[in-house]
């Protein structure tokens, strides 16, 4: 994520959300330890959570699973997590991984991009790394996403799909690594209505204005429920949550339509991060976290430098953002359609189809 502009907020707890097993609690945040061998050189790789917590089904389990994943494959690599709970956690977090001499200090979100400018300001011999933000320092490792290009996809799929010839999408907070996938979203349903001569309106998000509907959490599933269901009643029946937790609430109205609602999972493939709802999910934009992570660790492992420029991007052209497998609606998606998307993913890599948004990584 990129430095958040604008509105910032403090977690949002709501009665009935998400319960985060790995969730900091008290005064200080919650840190837990996963192992690694002993070694000479050993290197350790330290990971500060955003408010979505561990367990997310999201980026920040993404960027954990490319930690472990990472010690999976060097036996001289550390892991370690610290839980935030609040934006307060997110500088005492990382000032604890300095103290701790850890050799990367992972920041997972662009609601850290401030935390992180500063304690890498204070820390210039550490190293550091962040998820969807743009670097801030010499030492900030940054690795970003264009998933509006994989969004792009999703959005002509779900155009596609459609029954009722509307389709819906709402975030989390207004913020560029969540407007991003919205953006990205609506331009490929209006890719589908120019295309077909057919008029397919997208609810919850108007891309030339900036505006749309926002939970305001990451972590809210009830309000996930109350916006998706004023969704359905205006009419949708393909709804893409980029909301993290909260979009489970999506996932659970999905459950009780009787087959009536599909949801668009973000981040990791829906059907591994929340098997419980793969009967629902169309697909997923996946922005590949895990991978960029693991290879960032990797790297740093061998001694190899972390360029804060040009850093990371992810693109459909290297598989940093993509489209999961339709899952249990294989046989439901029709064979044109699929071969469309395919397609269309050509075109975009080529430069043929032109896919853009203000919230891009520059």
């Amino acid at each position: 994520m990129r430095p958040v502009r604008g509105k910032r907020i403090v977690a949002i707890l709501a009665a009935g959300g998400l319960t985060l097993a790995a969730a900091a609690c008290g005064d200080a945040p919650d840190e837990t330890p996963s192992g690694g061998s002993s070694a000479a050189a050993e290197y350790q790789a330290c990971m500060v959570t955003d408010l979505g917590g561990i367990d997310d089904k999201s980026f920040n389990a993404s960027a954990w699973a490319g930690l472990e994943a990472a010690k999976g494959e060097a036996s001289n690599i550390k892991t370690s997590y610290t839980a935030s709970s609040s934006e307060a956690d997110y500088e005492p977090g990382l000032r604890g991984a300095v103290s701790k001499k850890c050799n990367f200090i992972l920041a997972v979100g662009g609601l850290m991009g401030d935390a992180t400018k500063k304690v890498a300001g204070e820390s210039t011999d550490s190293q550091f790394g962040i998820v969807d933000s743009g670097s801030s320092g010499a030492n900030v490792y940054p690795m970003q996403f264009a998933t509006h290009q994989a969004a792009f996809l999703a959005g002509y799929l779900a155009a596609g799909y459609s029954k009722s010839g509307k389709v819906a999408t709402y975030g989390g907070l207004k913020i560029p690594p969540v407007t991003i996938f919205m953006d990205g979203f609506a331009d490929g349903v209006a890719h589908y209505s120019t295309t077909k001569g057919k008029k397919v309106e997208v609810i919850g998000w108007d891309k030339k204005a900036q505006n749309g509907t926002f939970a305001e959490s990451f972590i809210d599933q009830n309000k996930g429920k109350t916006i998706t269901q004023t969704l359905v009643a205006q009419g949708a029946d393909v709804v893409m949550p980029v909301a993290g937790g909260t979009g489970l609430g999506s996932a659970e109205v999905a459950k009780d339509s009787a087959g009536k609602l599909s949801v668009i999972w973000v981040d990791q493939d829906g059907c591994k991060s929340a098997a419980q709802y793969c009967d629902v999910f169309l697909t997923t934009v996946v922005k590949n976290i895990q991978d960029a992570v693991k290879q960032a660790v990797l790297k740093g492992a061998k001694g190899e430098a972390l360029a804060a420029s040009p850093g990371y991007l992810g693109t459909l052209e290297n598989d940093g953002v993509s489209l999961a497998p339709f899952n249990q609606f294989d046989s439901k998606v029709d064979a044109a359609l699929k071969t469309e998307v395919d397609t269309l993913k050509a075109d975009i890599v080529s430069g043929k189809v032109k896919v853009e948004s203000a919230s891009a990584p520059q």
